[in-house]
């Protein structure tokens, strides 16, 4: 009998601090063991529910009650409920264009690092023999990183949902994972635009105009430099203009906007709605230094809840907070 399937899973194992079910599940039963074998490329937490044959997806999907059929298969539901949330989250996720770097806590408290460096200071000077090198200074910020709860809560019984199949279940709490998404990226732009409490917000271009023009778009270059300008974050209004532009009118951009669905500027970087921002605004940055991403664990569940089939009181959640690395690395455009 192969070792996945003598593990006995309960309550206690997503009690482990900054652990999932899943890296529980690695510890006991690693998955570098099934190489080669037909089990290859599933992870702990799939080749549970292989062994108690429950489908999450495809034409032949089970019910919601075979989580239930075991007091052990009952308690990979609520690790079930955390991934596919976590898989909405990913499809509806723009943070990876955004954020420069993560940084998982255990706590709720965190305070994040900054080095603001002069124009002098930013050129790599040539140092003589014995001469005094210059110094990049690294310090702590005066305030903590405001993290935010993100979240929703089930409101449907076990009753109403136990026939109901997994893979439309896995579809319901795929559209959760993509809310939550909005919501942070939502908290991320705030950032941006208003800094992290630490007197960092973006310099902000006013344009007299409103219209958006070609040599706009150079201005908002040209104040991020040496800071490289990669990603956009337009507002409908603006995305709207900016997409009238006759330099967004080519053969080029025109072919890969109409087939593809992707939107660049003329300038290369890339361009995000955010319905979010409001009026004639956008945020230009350098996605390489500009925020850092600080998230007190991933996916949360009620897991007692769950597990005991309270599912209409069981909440879903995410503790997550941004950080400015570079105030520098971004800048706010907005048409009067």
């Amino acid at each position: 009998m192969a070792m996945f399937e003598t593990i006995k899973i309960e309550k206690g194992m997503y009690a482990s601090k900054g652990k999932s079910l899943t890296d529980v599940l690695e510890e006991l039963d690693p998955s570098e063991n099934y190489k080669g074998t037909s089990l290859e490329g599933l992870d702990a937490f799939q080749r549970q529910l292989k062994r108690f044959d429950i489908k999450v997806s495809g034409k032949g999907s089970d019910r919601v009650e075979k989580f239930f059929a075991t007091s052990d298969s009952a308690a990979l539901f609520p690790e079930y409920v955390s991934r596919a949330v976590a898989v909405g989250m990913e499809r509806a996720n723009f943070l990876p264009d955004v954020i420069a770097a993560t940084t998982r806590i255990e706590g709720m408290d965190y305070r994040s690092i900054t080095s603001e460096p002069t124009d002098d200071e930013k050129s790599l000077k040539i140092v003589a023999e014995g001469a005094y090198i210059p110094q990049t200074v690294i310090r702590t910020k005066d305030n903590l990183v405001k993290l935010h709860k993100r979240g929703r809560m089930l409101v449907a019984s076990y009753e109403a949902l136990r026939f109901q199949r997994l893979d439309l279940f896995t579809v319901t709490l795929g559209q959760i994972g993509a809310h939550i998404a909005r919501d942070q990226l939502n908290d991320a732009i705030d950032v941006l635009f208003n800094g992290d409490g630490n007197n960092n917000s973006a310099v902000e271009m006013t344009v007299s105009s409103s219209s958006i023009t070609y040599a706009d778009l150079i201005n908002l270059w040209a104040q991020l430099s040496p800071y490289e300008l990669n990603t956009i974050l337009a507002s409908t209004s603006m995305m709207q203009k900016l997409l009238a532009l006759s330099e967004m009118q080519d053969a080029s951009a025109g072919l890969d906007f109409h087939g593809t669905g992707s939107m660049i500027t003329p300038l290369g970087a890339k361009l995000i709605h955010a319905p979010s921002i409001s009026g004639n605004k956008m945020i230009g940055l350098d996605k390489t230094c500009a925020l850092e991403l600080v998230e007190a664990g991933g996916v949360m569940t009620d897991y007692d809840k769950l597990i005991d089939r309270q599912l209409e009181r069981a909440t879903i959640s995410t503790i997550a907070g941004f950080a400015k690395i570079c105030s520098g690395a971004s800048a706010a455009l907005a048409l009067s």
